[in-house]
């Protein structure tokens, strides 16, 4: 049967595609938000005005100092880090000398201190000279042993006993017009010299040492009854 060229397109029977959605569809969409369509446009500015700054900096020098800025940074960073560091160490350091001077510096304690030892016997404390005579005193010193007595040759006697003892400078004398004490005598004439008078009277078993400015001789012993 031939085709009528009168048919047209509400000539064939309606099916599902003849019942579209409303409104437009795929390429026949509808109007798009003003801020939508301004996007593209602000990302372009941005980017320009970015690419701008960045030529600029280029060209200007500023992005090779604020490169330099940024490394200086960096390094003052870790310089400060290392004298922190250093500060630290030598802290440690510190307390642990500080620790060691305390502990060195603490009283040993009863069982490390030694034993007390024993007293000495009355003869030994006697005959023992006392620090200060061991320190100064002078074998050296010029000492006159008179002989206040009538014994002949007791000075001498007592001179040898020095000499004895180790003072080579002792020599025996009489006392011509000296003025004789009461009793045998150590003199001395300063203070230096006490330290030697004193074993001088002790070598001799003499107990009176005095000073006398006006002597003679360093030290003078006087040998009386």
């Amino acid at each position: 049967m031939a085709r009528k060229d009168s048919e047209g397109y509400d000539s064939y029977p309606k099916d599902a595609y003849d019942d579209p959605p409303q409104g437009p569809v795929g390429v026949h969409r509808g109007a798009r938000p003003w801020g939508v369509r301004l996007t593209p446009f602000a990302i372009v500015i941005i980017a320009a005005v970015a690419a701008g700054v960045l030529f600029w900096g280029i060209f200007s020098g500023e992005a090779a100092n604020l490169l330099r800025g940024r490394v200086s940074s960096s390094a003052s960073s870790s310089a400060q880090v290392a004298q922190t560091t250093a500060a630290a160490g030598n802290g440690e350091s510190a307390a642990s000398s500080d620790e060691s001077s305390s502990a060195s510096s603490e009283p040993a304690s009863p069982s490390e201190s030694a034993s007390p030892s024993e007293p000495a016997s009355p003869s030994e404390s006697s005959q023992a000279p006392t620090p200060e005579e061991s320190q100064q005193v002078n074998k050296a010193a010029a000492i006159s042993v008179v002989n206040g007595t009538a014994q002949d040759g007791y000075a001498s006697t007592e001179a040898q006993k020095l000499v004895a003892e180790g003072y080579t400078n002792a020599t025996p004398m009489n006392p011509g017009d000296m003025a004789l004490p009461g009793q045998s005598v150590v003199w001395y004439q300063n203070d230096a010299d006490l330290a030697t008078a004193q074993a001088v009277a002790n070598t001799l078993g003499i107990s009176a040492v005095e000073q006398a400015p006006g002597i003679g001789a360093p030290v003078v012993v006087v040998l009386m009854q």
